[in-house]
Order: C-alpha cells, then sequence, then structure tokens
C-alpha cells in the first residue's frame, strides 16, 4: 500500500525553462516528465503562484473532473478572458456556469444539431472547388476556413454575402493574432502583476469585431421571424434562464466569441490531424472509402475517435480543486491546481494497448472508457459542442474523400506544433490531390 504523499516530484529546471520547453514542444515536456517521474508529476511555469499538478490515471481524472466545485485556473481567465469575455460559460464557475450550459446545450444537440448538416456540406463543398490539382497545399487552413463558415452560418446565422465577408476576414484576422503561444505567456505573466498584455492591434481588432456583432445582434433581435430561425444566436436571444431572465446584449457578444473560438480552430485542428493519420494509412484509407461508398459511418466514427485519443487538440485541462482529494495514495488539498493530461491519459498502456499506433478498429467494439478518453474534457465542463464537432467532422471527411483523390506531400508524420492553446500538425498537413469529382 503506497503511503500517503505530498505533490508528486517533476523537473526541477527554472519556470522559465519549463515555460520555454512547454511552448516549443509541448509533448516531448510531457512526455520526458513521464519517463523519469511517473504518471503524476508537478510543473511549475512562469505566471503560476504555484505547481500545477500533471496527472493521467482514470480514477484521479474522474475525481478531478466529477466535482463540480472544483474551479478553473486563474491562468485560464488571463488568456482568454480579454478574447471572450467576463461571461463567457467557459471561464465562469458554479451557478453561473451551470445555468448557461444548461441554456446553451439543446442547441448543440438531437434535430437541431442535424439541421446544420446541409450548412456543413456547402461550406466543405465550395472550399473543395479551387483546390489546386497536382500541387501541394496546407490542409490546416483550409480546414480553418470550413469551420469558420460554419460558425459564421450555422451559429451567427449571417447569411447576407457582404457580412460574411467582413466578419470572415476580421474575426480571421482576430483569430491568427492572438494564436501566438508566446502570447499566452506573456498574458500569464501580465495577469500576475493585475495587468493585460496581448499581440498588437488585438485591442483594435476586438474593437471593430465588438461593433460588429453589437450591429448583428440589435438587428436579430428586431426580427420579425426570430421564433423560427434555427442559427443559435437567434436561440440564444430567444432563450430563459430558469428566473425568466434572458441574456443581456453584452452576454450574446462573450458566448458568441466563445463558440467561435472553442469551435473553430479545435474541430479545423482535429482535421488536420486526422487526415494526417488517415492519409498514411492505406489500410484505414481503404476502409473508409468502401464504407462510405456504402452510405455507412461504423468506421468513420471509430477513425474520428482514434484520431481523437492519438491526436488530442487540447494538452491539459486542469481544475482548482475545492476539498482535499486522495487516490491511490495520492493526496492533494483544497487550492490545488491539478492538471489531467488529455495526451498522457490516451496513451496509457493500460488503457489502449499498443497506445502510439493508430487503430480505429479498438473503438468498433467497445466505446472507450469515460475517463480514459477525454479530448473534450470532463463533467459539467465537458466542451458544449462535443457533439457537433464529431458531427462536423464526419460531413467534412466523407465529403472529402468521397470527392478529391488525396496523398501527403511529406513522407513523415507532422510534428506537433503549439498554436493559441491547441496541439497543431507543425506544417498545416501539407496534401496533393491528383483528381476531384465534381459535387
Amino acid at each position: 500500500m503506497m503511503s500517503v504523499m505530498t505533490l508528486p516530484p517533476g523537473p526541477t529546471a527554472p519556470p522559465a525553462l519549463q515555460t520555454l520547453r512547454w511552448v516549443a514542444r509541448p509533448v516531448s515536456f510531457i512526455q520526458q516528465a513521464r519517463r523519469e517521474y511517473g504518471e503524476a508529476f508537478s510543473v511549475s511555469f512562469v505566471g503560476f503562484k504555484a505547481p500545477m499538478v500533471i496527472v493521467s490515471d482514470p480514477e484521479l481524472v474522474k475525481a478531478v473532473y466529477s466535482n463540480p466545485a472544483n474551479s478553473l485556473p486563474a491562468s485560464r481567465r488571463a488568456v482568454l478572458e480579454p478574447i471572450l469575455g467576463r461571461k463567457s460559460v467557459i471561464l465562469l464557475d458554479g451557478e453561473e456556469h451551470l445555468a448557461r450550459r444548461k441554456l446553451m446545450l439543446p442547441a448543440f444537440h438531437g434535430e437541431r444539431m442535424r439541421s446544420y448538416q446541409q450548412i456543413m456540406q456547402e461550406a466543405i463543398d465550395r472550399e473543395i472547388e479551387p483546390w489546386p490539382i497536382d500541387s501541394a497545399f496546407p490542409i490546416h487552413p483550409r480546414m480553418q476556413a470550413v469551420t469558420l463558415e460554419v460558425i459564421l452560418r450555422a451559429v451567427f446565422g449571417v447569411t447576407e454575402d457582404e457580412r460574411l465577408t467582413r466578419l470572415r476576414t476580421l474575426l480571421g484576422k482576430t483569430l491568427e493574432n492572438s494564436a501566438s503561444p508566446g502570447w499566452q505567456m506573456l498574458s500569464l505573466i501580465a495577469g500576475r502583476l493585475g495587468r493585460r498584455a496581448g499581440p498588437p492591434g488585438l485591442a483594435q481588432m476586438l474593437d471593430q469585431v465588438d461593433a460588429e456583432l453589437a450591429g448583428l445582434i440589435a438587428e436579430r433581435r428586431l426580427d420579425p421571424g426570430l421564433e423560427e430561425r434555427t442559427d443559435i444566436l437567434s436561440m440564444l436571444i430567444a432563450a430563459e434562464f430558469d428566473d425568466g431572465e434572458r441574456m443581456d446584449d453584452a452576454e450574446l457578444r462573450d458566448q458568441l466569441m466563445t463558440l467561435l473560438v472553442a469551435g473553430h480552430e479545435t474541430t479545423a485542428t482535429a482535421l488536420a490531424w486526422t487526415f494526417d493519420l488517415v492519409l498514411r494509412d492505406p489500410r484505414v484509407l481503404s476502409h473508409l472509402k468502401a464504407e462510405m461508398a456504402d452510405g455507412g459511418d461504423e468506421y468513420l466514427r471509430a477513425t474520428i475517435t482514434e484520431s481523437l485519443r492519438l491526436r488530442p487538440v487540447i494538452p491539459v485541462a486542469g481544475r482548482i480543486l475545492d476539498a482535499p482529494l486522495e487516490v491511490d495514495g495520492v493526496r492533494f488539498e483544497a487550492g490545488d491546481n491539478v492538471a489531467p493530461s488529455i495526451w498522457m491519459a490516451h496513451t496509457r498502456a493500460d488503457s489502449f494497448p499498443d497506445p502510439f499506433a493508430f487503430k480505429p478498429e479498438r473503438f468498433l467494439d467497445d466505446p472507450p472508457e469515460t475517463y480514459s478518453w477525454i479530448p473534450f474534457g470532463g463533467g459539467v465542463r465537458r466542451c458544449l459542442g462535443a457533439a457537433f464537432a464529431e458531427f462536423e467532422m464526419r460531413v467534412v471527411l466523407t465529403e472529402v474523400l468521397t470527392r478529391c483523390d488525396l496523398r501527403l506531400a511529406e513522407p513523415e508524420p507532422q510534428r506537433i506544433g503549439h498554436r493559441n492553446i491547441t496541439l497543431s500538425p507543425k506544417n498545416g498537413t501539407p496534401v496533393v490531390m491528383s483528381d476531384r469529382i465534381p459535387a
């Protein structure tokens, strides 16, 4: 029986050096620490008041995520609040968070979610048309264009060409300008000093974004057909909290930006990783195409699940503990920062035999265990748009793989880079298209 411990040991390098290694090569940093210290270790980053304990044991992950009183680390607010706003559902805690989650969740499930399929298909079909033949191009930015289009049409409900063009350009530049992980670290340091820091020009861009969204929200409130509209903004305007109150304009702005940031980069990155894995494995690609020709999607679903396991988009998702916690002899106190590592949890041999192999078949018969497969986090903070994202991935992958004859342009697997809060393919997954079937 293991004796009760204090915080697990971890890298002893100065916080500045640990931070640089995390920013430059996060998975390499985690993997080295895992080899040296095991499945639970403490790290120290610039901008953090106390060590962050990185863990992967499913029982410990379950204990951390299943307590709704555990809160978000201040570091997440320091990085995301300047963009998302202080009423963002993913930055709130307690009853405020739960009330908004309850209000927003119906938009991402059931028939309402499936009603967006045509928007998704039209977005990818338009995107495919100008792709060059026999010339390499990175598919990651093309997936970013698709997911942005889907959000503008399905979430924001924008259909007018002029407004779509303005928002594509403005939001694309804003997201690109805030993508550097280096700026995230500066935001953390500034947050410790009670200040805000961001890339040059970001504040001015956000002012323009706010003006555009304010105009959109004002127009939508006056729309006589609001109740019949299917976009998520219209649903949020009409929805009521349990006390009969509704979201005001400022909060609607924050939730729109939250859905943009949470659903744009993450889904695009997951698609880019899936193309890298599938196109590198002729057996998987052949199986997918045969299934798609028959109109099935069981193997496609398993492929997406396996891709999200092997290439999770978010590296860690931590909590500040509300109460002491002890699991398998490791004890944590209230206030400790415990961060389940999604990548480590997904590459445990006891959960996934041959963990670094790409094997969609492992998910054909058995669904993944709830707290061993956590690409969308867990508990009351599990990603609101998880079902929406997986559905969009199925639509996009089906359209691309049935219409386009693709191959990878680089022989080596994509290295993992750090973009915003995501783990993205370093070179954008370059591909070459040798043929295309018209839509």
